[in-house]
């Protein structure tokens, strides 16, 4: 069963120091004649690799040398005195991720159609976003380097995928042998070093589950509070997905394992203080069973993960609706409201109970739709992977003057979705205004009737 390949790490060039992408008029930055293009390669003699090492070099520091390789090729060596705290006004590349050299046997990336596009390929490992974002590593490839860097530049909260704390199971399903898998004394450093992890596992049927998903719950919760929580998501198979290896997540498994894991949930509350160990959302929903209770949630540790964003959501469309009501003139404005909103099948139900209950207080006329994922398929259900042809393919159950999209399902730095259409020639296939939307984004909207918002 537990048979492993090993993959080479994937490595990609990198040049010295760090390159500016904008400077602030009238800031430090600009006074120093420091330009969008040029490269910060030191700051008080030590190499900067980028804006999270400029950032903690830099900070709290007065007299600074900074060495600048500008855009023309020359080199200047700048000594700088500045007021505590001042900013310098600059704006740096964004962080070229590290990438995992792990065969994980779960890796959505093995779930992508062979013309996708060249990003959804990569796999990233890297402290850093770890930090940033929330992204998870395993740590089974981190090198001396990089963790001193988390310890000296306090890079806390880590998210760790730990998948299961049984060491052959765990090497099973990254793909590596047990020496690399065993990340327990790389977790004790950075805990005796006092950085906070976040834990997740992956749930794959019939592999991490029961017993196994048990143990590792209670040998990570032996270790809180310096490990705050564990996201326990549930496998994600497209139709891509061939490897026999892998078995669906059913209903019934979802209905088992909440059984199971409540359990668990209600002895940890009881020892901790806390839930510690969250289900995500896609097991209740997929269960056919109401999410837990803003209590169970605490203060939401990772949400970002999915752990909550459908009682986080819930709870804010109901306190909308109260503020609502306190503004008569809101209503005569929400009132006008007639249009489309448009979300994948994990949420169209919440989302769908959410307005209605709108509609019927206030006279908006919304009507939801749920998005089936034709480009990945499988059990692909949540709204930050729907497509341009996704939502094409349900326009014929869109009414009203509008349509609202989720903002997940538009890359960040630019309008575009994950099979390559832009927002701008979905819009014109509709034929309608479409808005993606994030909740603060739609709540404005609904207070103000503004689609352009």
């Amino acid at each position: 069963m537990y048979e492993f390949a090993v993959a080479p790490a994937v490595t990609s060039l990198r040049r010295r120091g760090v390159e500016i992408t904008e400077v602030v008029p009238a800031s430090l930055a600009a006074e120093l004649e420091l330009e969008a293009g040029d490269r910060i390669l030191r700051v008080n003699g030590r190499a900067v690799r980028d804006y999270l090492d400029f950032r903690f070099q830099t900070g709290g520091e007065t007299e600074l040398v900074l060495e600048v390789r500008k855009q023309s090729g020359e080199d200047w060596e700048l000594e700088i005195e500045r007021d505590e705290g001042e900013d310098f006004g600059l704006g740096f590349e964004q962080i070229v991720p590290r990438q995992c050299a792990n065969e994980c046997l779960f890796c959505f990336c093995k779930g992508n159609p062979q013309d996708a596009r060249p990003s959804l390929f990569v796999r990233d490992e890297d402290i850093r976003l770890s930090f940033l974002y929330g992204n998870y590593t395993t740590l089974t490839s981190i090198t001396e380097d990089e963790m001193r860097r988390i310890i000296e530049q306090r890079l806390t909260p880590q998210y760790v995928s730990v998948h299961a704390m049984d060491l052959k199971v765990r090497a099973y399903l990254l793909g590596v042998d047990e020496k690399r898998a065993d990340i327990s004394e790389k977790m004790k450093r950075l805990l005796d070093a006092g950085i906070e992890l976040h834990a997740q596992v992956v749930l794959c049927p019939e592999i991490n589950d029961g017993e196994i998903l048990r143990r590792t719950i209670n040998d990570l919760a032996a270790l809180h509070p310096r490990v705050k929580s564990v996201a326990i998501v549930p496998l994600g198979l497209t139709r891509y997905n061939t490897d026999a290896r892998l078995a669906p997540v059913t209903p019934e498994f979802c209905r088992r394992t909440i059984r199971e894991v409540s359990a668990i949930q209600k002895q940890l509350r009881e020892r901790l203080g806390t839930t510690f160990a969250f289900l995500g959302d896609e097991i209740y929903v997929k269960a056919g069973r109401a999410v837990p209770s803003r209590k169970h949630y605490g203060d939401y540790p990772q949400i970002e993960d999915g752990i909550g964003m459908v009682r986080s959501f819930q709870n804010d469309f109901a306190a909308l609706g109260r503020r609502l009501e306190r503004r008569p003139p809101a209503l005569e404005v929400a009132a006008k409201l007639d249009g489309t909103v448009m979300t994948g099948t994990l949420f169209a139900p919440a989302l769908k109970n959410s307005i209605e209950r709108i509609n019927a207080r206030f006279g908006t006329r919304l009507n939801v739709v749920a998005v089936e994922n034709h480009y990945f398929g499988g059990d692909t259900s949540v709204a930050g992977l729907l497509t341009g042809g996704d939502f094409l393919k349900a326009r014929e159950s869109v009414r009203g003057s509008f349509v609202v999209i989720p903002g997940s399902a538009i890359k960040s730095d630019e309008d575009v979705m994950l099979d390559g259409m832009t927002l701008e020639q979905l819009q014109r296939e509709i034929g309608l205004p479409v808005r993606p939307m994030d909740f603060n984004a739609f709540a404005r909207m609904i207070k103000n009737a503004d689609v352009g918002c």
